[in-house]
């Protein structure tokens, strides 16, 4: 079971599960033991939480991530077209570390946040539908409407979240409300 488990978890994931495996080996821990100590094994909140399944579309809580490098890990995770949420109170990102992800993975941008010039200047060249909001609900309403079956709709901010909310964990909160209100 546990092999499935790993199997349909993302690449980043994978390698953290394997990473957690090598100092119980290095100290011979048996096998079964190390294995049997994934079992229960619970997703952190807001840190690529699956959040529920709606009309074929995965929607996924990475509210924690709040910079560009977490969310490059988050958009790495996953084979999928992605409508992604993003945005909050600038941090100087230098977005072109996510280009490749973006310009492979992302068909489209919901910009969450007061002032979303930066990555509307930093998207825009590629391409890809911008569209802004400064509401959770409007967001996911808006990755609703433009995913469809198969999609992965993830909010992984890249930024703070002080605009429109108190820390990441409410932001993380505000998403699996909008997402259980569809």
């Amino acid at each position: 079971m546990i092999y499935e488990t790993l199997a349909t978890e993302g690449k980043s994931t994978r390698y953290e599960w394997l990473a957690a495996t090598i100092g119980p080996k290095i100290r011979e821990i048996r096998k079964k033991n190390i294995m049997e100590s994934f079992y229960g094994f619970q997703q952190f909140e807001h840190r690529l939480e699956f959040v529920a399944t709606i009309q074929g579309m995965e929607f996924i809580n990475d509210s924690k991530s709040s910079t560009i490098n977490a969310t490059w890990f988050a958009l790495e995770n996953f084979n999928k077209p992605v409508v992604w949420i993003v945005g909050g109170v600038e941090t100087g990102n230098d977005y072109c570390i996510v280009y490749p992800q973006v310009s492979a993975k992302v068909k489209a941008i919901i910009c969450l946040g007061k002032d979303n010039r930066r990555i509307h200047e930093a998207f825009a060249p590629l391409g890809i539908p911008l569209t802004d909001t400064t509401s959770m609900e409007d967001a996911v309403q808006q990755a609703y409407s433009m995913g469809k079956k198969g999609d992965v709709i993830l909010l992984s901010p890249a930024c703070a979240s002080f605009d429109l909310f108190e820390n990441f964990e409410e932001r993380g909160k505000a998403f699996r409300k909008a997402v259980k209100n569809l």
